[in-house]
């Protein structure tokens, strides 16, 4: 990616390390929905259960309104639902779904929910009556509590059987589909390893604050846009992605595989290493090119131009083999790869940003002869493999290392040049507008639940400015979706990230935060959770995950639950103009304004030649004084507008203030015409 293509949650880089190994896969595993790894068939289609699979035991049915429930029995078979002393019966449809409303007892429980037709019959049983919250967005939100900050801590205290999640298992969707996949499982510190942290720290607080029971729905895969979360219908009147849809929809109608992304869709149709099977062991490429790895490509006639090449190496490991986990490193690679060992994928640019780093299979690597077979598509004249021959290499269990660098068969798969086509974008996980609005957020609804929290726009803001139209149009979907009016929805405002700038500069993920902020003042029942401070400049999934579910819960607790409870970091309201300097008003101050690390930063300013210079600040109050010696009279001023700002503002009750500007120049990411 471009120094302007911001990581985006998961799967892929800038040429640093951003997260762990193991965190990675923990998270690609547990996110990626069918078809984001690797080639695959459509899944043949199964048959509809009795019951939809987002009720189960242990579940929280939300307390206070009418729970649908709906499952799927032979057509006009009756069916009856019971909980307590409320009973609901509904008559299956032409094709078979059936679906009651009924209101639970008052009482947390726990209960048992009878469901009974002509031919089945189940009993949900340990169900409790609370309030119920879906957990939206990417791998921020997905992140597991054994990743968080003192992971390990929490996971040994988390005992809370009042608190239950469930899953939902990722898949893309080109179609309506009804079936999901997952399990309500109580917290515990058997299963609160693979909770969501800024779930379990929004449910923990909100449990210990309201003593009622807190189910969360996890609904979030890695490195997803917001666009895939919202249907093709709310997005067409945008126009912003009419190709893309229209793509989609020929490829629905065509019965491809739901991939989620248009990449894998172009190595179907153009390469022909995957569809005449170079990966496998036993593939003869005895008439293949010697070529030199790294490199390649120029030995292969296509040193300055997009290509796809596959190289495949010999290498002999003892026997027996060590034990303990094996690792593969390529270095950082332009721009996307897949590895195979003996014939099982091994990694790929879908799992892990640059560097290349993936955990071997348990099994893949043998005693004697292996063969490695790795896909790279190139798109830049500097492309392919990027690092020194040193940094290529597999590690066995017991830490020998095996030198790859050097001779390796290769041959050219898709000549990339024009005419040939390019792919249509090149993010090999799901990121189609609304493949998982449909796979992911439409099978459980009507779900009852009291609201959302939402922690994603790390995929969107190469594109921060468009934003501002996505989220509205999404938060307007699924509260149709879900049919339960302008049910709360609280948004988390991406922390820093990246290398701090050490002059003022336009940012796109500066832009994004002003577009999650804008939505939250023109969108109704909506809150802003501000995360500035908890970033990592080179990790974008930060450890720090109790803030902000703590701030989500202030976010809940003042809104949904009408506490009288602090929930927002100083807010500005006006500016003044003084001589030379400006006065900045803030609401919001609650306990008063604070500096953390003593000076308030990081303020710009700029005149009516639009330079920005950095500004001097200090707290007067409920104000802050900016001025600069090198702006004799500044008239705009900005706030901690980068993507890893020094965001020192803080009211007396621990809340941070949110990047602003107030300026009205055009944006890095805002396009002409908008």
């Amino acid at each position: 990616m471009t120094s302007h293509r911001r990581r985006k949650a998961l799967f892929h880089g800038f040429g640093r390390r951003l997260a762990a190994p193991a965190l990675l896969a923990a998270l690609a595993m547990a996110s990626a929905p069918a078809g984001a790894q690797d080639a695959q068939t459509r899944p043949a289609a199964r048959a509809l259960p009795f019951v939809n699979p987002v009720f189960g035991d242990n579940m929280v049915m939300q307390r206070g309104k009418p729970n649908t429930i709906w499952g799927w029995s032979q057509p006009g078979d009756t069916v009856h639902v019971t909980i307590g002393k409320s009973t609901a019966q509904a008559r299956a449809g032409k094709d078979g779904r059936w679906q009651v409303r009924l209101l639970p007892p008052d009482a947390p429980g726990p209960w048992t929910v009878r469901i009974s037709g002509r031919s089945h019959s189940v009993e949900l049983k340990n169900v409790l009556v609370g309030d119920v919250w879906i957990g939206g967005g990417q791998s921020n939100m997905a992140l597991p509590l054994k990743f968080a900050r003192n992971g390990d801590t929490e996971v040994r205290a988390a005992d809370a059987p009042d608190i239950r999640y469930f899953s939902v298992s990722g898949h893309a969707a080109y179609h309506h589909t009804d079936i999901i996949e997952g399990t309500w499982k109580v917290v515990s510190p058997d299963t609160a390893d693979s909770l969501s942290a800024v779930g379990y720290y929004f449910a923990r607080n909100l449990q210990s604050e309201t003593h009622a029971p807190i189910g969360l729905v996890i609904d979030a895969v890695g490195g997803t846009p917001a666009e895939s979360w919202t249907s093709a219908r709310s997005l067409a009147p945008l126009k912003d992605f009419d190709a893309e849809l229209a793509e989609l929809k020929r490829l629905a109608d065509s019965g491809a595989p739901e991939y989620g992304n248009f990449v894998m869709h172009w190595y179907d149709r153009y390469d022909i290493g995957l569809k005449d099977r170079w990966k496998d062991a036993d593939f003869d490429d005895s008439n293949w090119k010697t070529v030199t790895i790294p490199g390649g490509f120029a030995d292969l006639g296509v040193p300055d131009t997009p290509a796809v090449a596959w190289f495949r190496k010999d290498i002999s490991l003892p026997d027996p083999l060590p034990a303990g986990t094996a690792s593969i490193a390529l270095g950082s690679i332009e721009r996307m790869d897949t590895v195979y060992i003996n014939g099982t994928l091994a990694g790929s640019s879908a799992w892990v940003e640059n560097p290349r780093l993936y955990a071997i299979p348990a099994g893949a690597l043998k005693p004697g002869r292996n063969i490695i077979a790795v896909r790279v598509l190139k798109t830049k004249p500097v492309g392919g493999f990027l690092n020194k021959p040193e940094d290529l290499y597999i590690t066995l269990g017991d830490g020998a290392k095996i030198a790859l660098a050097g001779a390796w068969k290769g041959r050219l798969s898709v000549d990339a040049r024009p005419p040939q086509p390019l792919p249509m974008a090149y993010e090999n996980w799901p990121v189609m507008p609304s493949v998982l609005y449909e796979g992911m957020l439409a099978p459980i609804a009507p779900l009852a639940m009291k609201g959302v929290i939402w922690y994603q726009g790390e995929q969107n803001s190469d594109r921060g400015y468009q934003y501002r139209k996505i989220l509205p149009v999404m938060i307007k979907d699924w509260r149709t979706l879900f049919q339960q009016g302008d049910v709360p929805f609280y948004v988390v405002s991406l922390p820093a990230f990246q290398t701090h700038q050490t002059t003022p500069t336009d940012d796109g993920w500066a832009d994004l935060r002003e577009s999650q902020a804008l939505t939250v003042a023109s969108v109704p029942n909506t809150c802003l959770a501000v995360a500035i401070d908890t970033g990592e400049a080179d990790n974008i999934h930060p450890k720090d995950k109790k803030p902000v579910g703590d701030r989500l819960a202030a976010c809940a607790l003042a809104g949904a639950y009408g506490r009288h409870v602090v929930a927002s970091g100083p807010t500005l309201t006006s500016v003044d103009r003084l001589p030379n300097a400006l006065r900045l008003h803030f609401s919001h101050t609650d306990g008063g304004l604070v500096a953390k690390g003593g000076v308030p930063g990081e303020f710009s300013v700029a005149g009516e030649d639009g330079q920005w210079a950095w500004a001097d600040a200090r707290i007067d109050g409920d104000t802050v004084v900016v001025s600069s010696p090198s702006v004799a009279h500044p008239l705009t001023v900005r706030y901690a507008w980068q993507s890893n700002p020094v965001a020192t503002l803080f009211n007396g009750a621990g809340f941070p203030a949110a990047p602003f500007r107030t300026d009205s120049a055009r944006l890095v990411t805002q396009k002409p015409g908008e």
